[in-house]
């Protein structure tokens, strides 16, 4: 139930700060005065969108805050667990604040929320029926929901929403698999064709740079050899060797001299193994035509596969060669995956369509119990020969199973049709009430909000939804916004709106409790107009002492 109500700043309402009490809760007030303007502020608080058009002229934000008193709704609770979100097991905090962006802020207990959580929220706090609600029973998707709710097939609805989101997801991987696997088999003699040449190809990681070398060795290979041996034939180190030989002789004389002796024969010894170096260079160097034509061919070959697979290193190669075979293979394991897959796909449309076929029964079996159950509310609000049926049809598979529903009436009790090609508005009003009257038996809402559910009706029919609605008040709160007086009766407690000019000269909206006689001048009002006349007033004070 809603609590208490703190606007600012919202359309024509300045500041209102309003509590509610248990049970139904009438609100009335002239056309115009702001009703819709106070049933918009609690519908921003249930996540509806919202736009700067909402803040008055004299703002630039405007703040909707109500406390609710959430029962002990299980669905609450996982949202507010989900979110991270404090909760005392009762009561709820729900405040919106708009600036003049358009943008708006959304808390739940002072915890800052995405709309989305507040509309998912919403759903478990507030129902509310508007002017234009009747439109639903134009909706099948609502008709098959109310039958579901009586049926007490929710869970089993849930499952099979749940299954059939698997079975689509299965099915999306099976056409994903089978057409990769046709792009592949369409490609599979091209890319092994280039997966084989890599790999005839013989790859080595830097083997271009080593042939390169080897190529420039092999094409100056007699120059190198010509060099090398005119070198080696020149080997110096027997003329050091004397040398040194030499001067060792003055050591006697100079012993000094001995550092030079050692220094020569340090310069003797690599000398040697230079020369010995170039010796050995001269004898490997091969001057063979047909090496060099090997390998320029093989950097021919390695230079195509760089340019056609528009590579700059053989590395890079080698990994395309590996993606290709990993792409082979897979392509060679695809028929048994598919298999495998449509396998799955068997298995989880056999659980889906099994529960559509559970869904089914429960539906027809709880047509029969439901169209009975609104034809006797609808005796009740005298309409003695009307004929209210519920066919269950077949339909193509979604979320909720396999079935459509159509809901179909007849005033005179002959030929029913389609609910929305036959009834009148009076004669929808009547029929939503029964809907929203068993719907809220089964959900267990805190609150419901009737705006105008009455309209199109009056006399004893007004005054028989005005007792349907107060029997839901009983159980739960419920808020209903009136135009009839055998309505406005029946209430607990009783709000009026009004909409006076400000000191400004600007218009603004305020919510007050009437009681005694400001109430009985308030229904008077309803039942004669601007001019309230002395039977007007018995007339009110004959209804509220029926009540």
């Amino acid at each position: 139930m809603i609590r208490s109500l703190h606007i600012e700043n919202y359309v024509l309402i300045d500041s209102l700060d309003v509590s509610f009490p248990e049970g139904l809760v009438i609100i009335t007030g002239q056309t115009g005065a702001g009703k819709s303007i106070l049933l918009g502020a609690i519908s921003l608080l249930l996540g509806v969108k919202a736009d700067a058009g909402h803040i008055s002229d004299k703002a630039d934000t405007c703040v909707v805050e109500a406390e609710f008193d959430a029962g002990s709704d299980p669905g609450i609770k996982e949202i507010l667990e989900a979110n991270d979100i404090d909760w005392d097991g009762e009561n709820i905090i729900v405040r919106r604040v708009i600036n003049r962006s358009g943008r708006s802020r959304s808390f739940i207990n002072d915890i800052p929320v995405q709309g989305a959580v507040l509309s998912s929220l919403g759903g478990h706090l507030v129902d509310i029926h508007s002017q234009h609600s009747s439109l639903l029973l134009m909706d099948r998707k609502y008709q098959l929901s109310v039958l579901d709710s009586f049926a007490g097939l929710d869970d089993t609805v849930a499952r099979c929403r749940e299954e059939w989101k698997a079975l689509v997801a299965k099915e999306k991987e099976l056409e994903y698999l089978k057409e990769k696997a046709r792009r592949l088999s369409e490609d599979y003699e091209y890319e092994a064709s280039r997966y084989r040449g890599l790999v005839e190809a013989g790859l080595k990681e830097n083997e271009i740079d080593e042939l390169e070398e080897e190529q420039k060795v092999l094409s100056n290979a007699e120059e190198i050899k010509t060099i090398l041996a005119q070198v080696a034939s020149k080997r110096p180190d027997a003329d050091v060797k004397e040398t040194a030989r030499a001067i060792s002789k003055l050591e006697k004389y100079v012993p000094a001299i001995s550092e030079l002796t050692g220094r020569l024969e340090s310069v003797r010894i690599e000398l040697a193994d230079i020369f010995d170096e170039i010796e050995t260079r001269y004898e490997r160097t091969e001057v063979s035509e047909e090496r060099l034509v090997q390998v320029e061919d093989r950097l021919s070959l390695l230079y195509g596969l760089l340019k056609k697979h528009n590579c700059s290193t053989v590395g890079e190669l080698m990994q395309i060669r590996d993606r290709l075979g990993d792409s082979l293979s897979i392509s060679g394991s695809m028929d048994d995956r598919i298999a495998d897959l449509e396998a799955e796909v068997s298995e989880v449309r056999k659980v889906y369509e099994s529960t559509c076929s559970g869904l089914r029964a429960a539906r027809v079996k709880a047509a029969g119990k439901f169209s009975a159950a609104v034809c006797g509310s609808l005796e009740y609000l005298e309409m003695e020969r009307a004929v209210f049926d519920v066919q269950v049809l077949d339909s193509q598979p979604g979320p909720s199973g396999t079935d459509s529903v159509l809901f179909r009436f007849s005033a005179t009790g002959s030929n029913p049709v389609e609910v929305s090609r036959c009834a009148s508005g009076g004669e929808m009003s009547r029929i939503m009430l029964c809907l929203k009257a068993m719907m809220a038996g089964l959900s267990g809402a805190p609150a419901l909000v009737f705006d105008e559910i009455d309209t199109g009706v009056s006399g004893s029919v007004a005054d028989k939804m005005g007792e349907m609605i107060c029997s839901l008040g009983q159980s739960m709160q419920v808020m209903a916004i009136t135009h009839l007086p055998q309505v406005a009766a029946k209430g607990k407690a009783h709000f009026v709106v009004t909409k006076s000019v400000g000191t400004d000269g600007s218009f603004v909206s305020t919510l007050s409790k009437v009681e005694g006689n400001d109430r009985v001048m308030e229904i008077a009002r309803l039942l004669s107009g601007s001019k309230i006349t002395p039977q007007a007033v018995a007339n009110a004070e004959s209804l509220l002492n029926g009540n």
